[in-house]
């Protein structure tokens, strides 16, 4: 199948307007790759440091040419997703004794849990903690050491902090080994129910921690389809995982049995081998539009509009809001799973899961196949899944049916024939809204504004019975020199609660929502930031403001407002406490939200 126009025009316009960084990218990584294995060029005294705890390993290190796999681990059993990387060290180091290798562990990087800061002040370090981890992951790999890295990591900001990381170490190949999601535990639907009960005094806080925990109940990815679970979709799309190996629960053997193959395919990809497929070569402008196409198919969470532009600056390629909008008028919406339905994605995987999209997105030219994969046959190896039989792990012909059209659609008929991202603009800024939960009688609102500096000052108004009428909720001075530009996901009970009340309500934020958001009409990641001077800093209770999604603009209407003098607010309590004194250096200096806010890139 030709490629489709739309998806050509913008790869091509990306790989135009990235000719510069990417030609000196290359370059770098050239000669990177140039001089040779990284061991050969290190004193016997560099070398006795980094092999002196290695025990069995020694000898293979130091007197052979066995690859050595760099281990990049975000373990910590903060995180339910990232608990189960406590017992991969030994099965990697194993693994590659087998397949003729070695393994160390290089470092580990900081994981967060946003779920435990939600709401809280150490959501303020969350975005930032991106940076933080592709820092520390290149500390791990400086030792170079390694002839190829395999990074353990899930979650909102670990993937694409890892892959920046990876993008830095591009002379190396980089394979990405999941965990996997929890089992299902209670509906999402009931857990969200039991959630606006106690928003507003119907539940109580014990009602709200059993259906909590019956939700968040073991090791693994949450099941809903929020950051963590775009990010693992993310990586099959742009080929860094092993096809298949996004959904499988941790503990079981399938689990176990692609984790070794992760590691078995790093040591024969890396420049030691005849197969040498280094991170900078895989990571092009055609890894970085099917990651798009796959997060307009599965109406994948906002977050990544930040994080995908940061992650591909790193290796050179340039993408813009128009690119996400241009992408999403393309490509169809074919998956409902929560918040965008109610299926959660261990359904999604028994569905036909990623395997069956993949399947039907290549075969209607909506992804590049023959993108550099670590799999080695471009993306088609990806339309395989893996199975295990007899003890033995294979991959055989995946889904070509939808296995349950209420969870997965064919692009022939899918749930909207749009991705369901879409790009704002106006005189309030520039952002971004996502409607493929939105219901269609929502996607444009225009009502006066109501102005807030914080979440808790929402919640505060909705509890003194404040709003009551159709309203605009404008949360300003969220942005990332503001205060880290944390998630308001605790809004969304508030907002849908309005909503459900039959009021026409809408957010207007250059804060974040979180990648669970759902059906209320959210504009977010207005830039220029309030606190920057950006026009939400003009904004006045009562202004009548449009939020129209199919035309893509987000105005106020009030003549006299290019002329105001932009408010300011004091933003000294978001300077310190739980750590945020040690990171006022990342909020002068991040970029702004429309480029990704990064800090290292």
């Amino acid at each position: 199948m030709p490629l489709h126009p739309m998806i050509a025009r913008v790869t091509d316009r990306i790989r135009d307007r990235s000719q510069g960084p990417r030609s000196a990218y290359l370059a770098r990584m050239a000669a990177a790759i140039q001089n040779g294995p990284a061991r050969g060029h290190l004193t016997c005294g560099n070398q006795a440091h980094a092999y002196a705890a290695m025990d069995t390993d020694k000898p293979t290190l130091a007197t052979t040419r066995a690859p050595n796999i760099g281990i990049v681990t975000a373990y910590n059993d903060m995180l339910s997703a990232h608990q189960p990387f406590e017992r991969y060290p030994d099965l990697i180091r194993t693994a590659a004794r087998t397949a003729g290798a070695t393994a160390q562990v290089a470092g580990g990087v900081p994981a967060m849990c946003d779920g435990v800061t939600q709401g809280q002040p150490g959501m303020e370090l969350s975005l930032f903690s991106r940076d933080v981890i592709a820092l520390s992951a290149g500390i791990a790999l400086s030792h170079n050491t390694f002839d190829a890295a395999l990074y353990l990591g899930v979650c909102d900001k670990i993937v694409p902090g890892l892959i920046i990381a990876a993008a830095s170490f591009g002379h190396i190949p980089a394979v990405f080994a999941p965990a996997g999601p929890m089992t299902s535990g209670i509906p999402n639907d009931e857990k969200s129910a039991v959630r606006n009960a106690y928003a507003e005094g119907r539940a109580s806080r014990e009602e709200l921690m059993a259906a909590e925990m019956a939700s968040y109940h073991g090791p693994g990815t949450c099941t809903f389809y929020g950051t963590a679970n775009t990010n693992q979709m993310l990586m099959e799309f742009m080929g860094l995982h092993l096809p298949g190996s996004s959904f499988i629960n941790p503990g079981t053997p399938l689990r176990d049995a692609l984790t070794v193959a992760a590691v078995e395919r790093a040591a024969q990809i890396t420049a030691l081998g005849n197969d040498f497929r280094p991170a900078g070569e895989i990571l092009d402008e055609r890894a970085y539009v099917n990651g798009l196409v796959g997060l307009m198919a599965t109406g994948g969470s906002t977050n990544l509009v930040l994080h995908l532009p940061a992650m591909a600056r790193a290796s050179g390629v340039i993408l813009d809001l128009q690119d996400f909008a241009d992408i999403s008028e393309a490509v169809p919406l074919m998956a409902k799973v929560y918040p965008n339905g109610l299926a959660d994605v261990n359904h999604f995987h028994a569905a036909g899961g990623l395997q069956f999209l993949i399947n039907q997105l290549l075969d209607a030219g909506l992804l590049h196949e023959d993108a550099k994969t670590i799999a080695g046959d471009g993306l088609s190896a990806y339309r395989q899944e893996a199975t295990l039989k007899d003890g033995k792990l294979g991959w055989q012909d995946g889904p070509r049916h939808s296995l349950n059209e209420k969870i997965v659609r064919p692009a022939s008929a899918p749930f909207a024939p749009h991705g369901g991202l879409t790009q704002l603009s106006g005189n309030l800024g520039r952002g971004v809204i996502k409607v493929s939960a939105v219901a269609p009688e929502r996607h444009v609102i225009e009502a006066p504004a109501r102005i807030f500096h914080s979440q808790d000052a929402v919640k505060a108004a909705f509890k003194a019975g404040e709003l009551t009428a159709d309203t605009v909720v404008v949360v300003r001075f969220q942005g990332p020199s503001a205060n880290g530009m944390p998630e308001l996901h605790s809004l969304t009970p508030t907002l849908t609660i309005l909503q459900d009340r039959g009021l026409r309500v809408a957010l207007v934020t250059d804060g974040r929502m979180s990648g669970a958001s759902g059906k209320v009409p959210a504009a977010i990641h207005v830039s220029p930031e309030a606190a920057k001077g950006g026009p939400l800093a003009r904004l006045r209770d009562g202004d009548v403001i449009r939020l129209d999604a199919p035309n893509g603009t987000l105005t106020v209407l009030a003549p006299d407002f290019d002329s105001r003098t932009p408010v300011t607010a004091d933003l000294s309590a978001n300077r310190f406490g739980i750590g945020r004194e040690l990171f006022e250096a990342f909020r002068q200096t991040v970029g702004t939200a429309d480029t990704g806010a990064g800090v290292v890139i």
